[in-house]
């Protein structure tokens, strides 16, 4: 098994604790289903936002989906001339025997942007959860 790491990112409607909350759940499911993690491979999680969330700890999406034991970190986002607001971004080492080009780095709404030579790859895969949960 290697030591991998894996990225997201997602924005939120608003800066209040339930906005903040739902958009972690949503990127954390997105990134935990598109690549298979489980917490028993996780070794930490590293969240960031941008500097206009401050409403809530991201990471506290991550305990409400169940992960108790894993290291998680929350940090503040350089404040970047044209920087996307309300963004939250993650980071999860886990332990996996994929290789690079198979992890699935996942981007949402207005993050997209951040990432544009995952586009479209990347919007398939929400899309394809998005209809695997209706």
């Amino acid at each position: 098994m290697k030591f991998r790491g894996v990225r997201g990112a997602i924005t939120a409607d608003d800066n209040t604790p339930e906005a903040i909350l739902s958009a972690t759940s949503q990127l954390l499911e997105a990134v935990i289903t598109a690549n298979g993690i489980e917490e028993d491979d996780v070794d930490s999680v590293i969240f960031t936002t941008s500097p206009d969330l401050t409403a809530a700890y991201p990471a506290r999406a991550a305990r409400d989906l169940g992960w108790r034991r894993t290291a998680l970190l929350g940090c503040q986002e350089m404040d970047v001339i044209n920087g996307i607001n309300r963004c939250i971004r993650v980071l999860i080492h886990w332990n996996t025997p994929k290789g690079l080009d198979e992890i699935v780095h996942v981007y949402m709404r207005d993050a997209l942007i951040l990432r544009p030579d995952l586009y479209p790859d990347n919007k398939l895969v929400v899309e394809k959860q998005r209809e695997e949960k209706s």
